[in-house]
């Protein structure tokens, strides 16, 4: 299957629509117009109304074609956008005229984007950020894709290979000038002062607690407590809806139950979980652990109280977590513990102020770093990865190891900085990355 092929998909949303777009790119679009559309091959960036044929001359559809001829396309590639009634039955039949053309086939997910990153439109950052403005539920997750889409990430990941490789200049002019004196007579203290600040600003970034990652993927917030403590009951009331099954019998969440919700503007995963005792049950004891592990890994607890039983809370209380006193409705609150806020899962009573204070703890870690240089956990990889080899490269002077040495751990380092802007990459990771996109972007 040829990349040169003329490639065709659905570009708007699913049908039925009062409108669609049926998008094609490639070498073969002017033979298409020419067959397809009555007018022809349309003039270039002009909205054109015709009526769009299949090769039986049987009419599909009467609407508008866009022209936009390569390299000044999306795509870079010859480009044509056909604006048809949005009706199943509209899409279907261009789509199976289209492809009865020859070389014309239907687009792979992300196709579009990935023949517009290979054509130098963007770069592979940017082309992450088409995916993720599309996903976007949030006014935080559509601000961070569009910096990233409009080259926010790239300027500064630029930026770093900019100086590294003037740090690596430096370093072959010590392997090529060892004892001549071409080379200056303190070249290693320069390089040693640039390359701390580079592992200290790609250090800071690695250090954000992935947010660029939350604001995309959501933050954690887990309910623990003992069993019977109303944790399910608390996800439901906060949801609004029956996520989780609640009895009166002890035990009987067994595994980690999530809901996603928008709450402090931000994309929140909020996961209840078994109840923590002891226990000789095999099942249970494997929800137990599973809930201590969504705890330590959650962004923020909600440590339920009995109001029945106010015990203290079980396992750790970081300073941020939230200790609610539940069924006060119940129970006077004045049993509740110091701190802990009273609710009422049943009744929904205070409900509101815990929603108020998880979005408070959300909306104030979302705001923690001003602009995430990190947004998949593909970026941390490389930038971890490119952290170590300057690491390593800087010992490897201090040590007094040879230039050589560090050179190359500063080409490794470019090489990692360049694979998440795809300066550099290997298909399989250009195939994970647009295989995630929607068909017809």
């Amino acid at each position: 299957m040829s990349e040169r092929d003329t490639i065709c998909a659905l570009a708007s949303g699913q049908p039925p629509a009062a409108i669609c777009i049926i998008r094609l790119s490639g070498d073969r679009v002017w033979k298409i117009a020419g067959a397809l559309l009555e007018c022809g091959l349309p003039n270039p960036r002009h909205a054109t109304l015709t009526r769009f044929r299949d090769e039986d001359g049987a009419l599909i559809d009467e609407g508008l074609a866009v022209f936009m001829p390569g390299p000044h396309s999306y795509t870079g590639e010859d480009t044509l956008e056909l604006y048809l009634h949005g009706g199943p039955a509209v899409i279907k039949h261009s789509l199976e005229a289209l492809t009865r053309q020859p070389g014309v086939r239907l687009a792979e997910p992300g196709e579009f984007t990935r023949r517009a990153f290979e054509a130098g439109k963007l770069d592979l950052t940017e082309a992450e950020g088409v995916a993720d403005i599309i996903e976007a539920e949030t006014e935080a997750q559509k601000a961070q894709a569009l910096r990233q889409l409009t080259g926010g990430l790239a300027e500064t990941y630029d930026r770093w290979r900019a100086e590294l490789t003037g740090v690596l200049a430096l370093l072959e002019v010590m392997v090529d000038f060892p004892d001549e004196g071409d080379a200056p007579e303190d070249t290693v203290r320069p390089i040693l002062v640039k390359l701390d600040e580079l592992i200290g600003e790609l250090g800071e970034a690695l250090g954000d607690r992935g947010i660029g990652e939350k604001i995309r993927d959501g933050f954690r917030v887990a309910i623990v407590g003992p069993p019977n403590a109303g944790k399910s009951s608390l996800l439901n009331r906060i949801a609004r809806r029956e996520a989780a099954i609640v009895t009166d019998i002890a035990g009987t969440t067994r595994d980690v139950v999530e809901v996603r919700l928008v709450l402090g503007g931000q994309v929140v995963w909020l996961a209840d979980t078994a109840g923590l005792r002891e226990t000789s049950d095999v099942v249970e004891a494997e929800g137990v652990r599973r809930a201590a592990k969504a705890a330590r890994d959650a962004d923020l607890r909600i440590h339920v109280i009995d109001g029945a039983n106010a015990e203290p809370p079980k396992g750790p209380v970081e300073p941020q977590d939230v200790v609610v006193f539940n069924k006060a409705d119940q129970r006077p609150p004045a049993l509740a513990p110091d701190g802990a806020l009273a609710v009422s899962a049943d009744t929904g009573m205070g409900i509101d102020q815990l929603e108020a204070a998880i979005a408070g703890f959300i909306s104030q870690r979302a705001a923690s770093v001003e602009a995430p240089v990190i947004t998949r956990a593909r970026h941390r990889e490389k930038l971890s990865a490119g952290l170590a080899s300057l690491m390593a490269a800087r010992q490897l002077l201090e040590d007094d190891m040879g230039a050589e040495l560090a050179a190359e751990d500063v080409r490794m380092a470019l090489r990692q900085l360049g694979a998440v802007i795809g300066v550099v990459g290997v298909e399989d990771v250009l195939g994970a990355v647009f295989s995630q996109f929607c068909i017809g972007k």
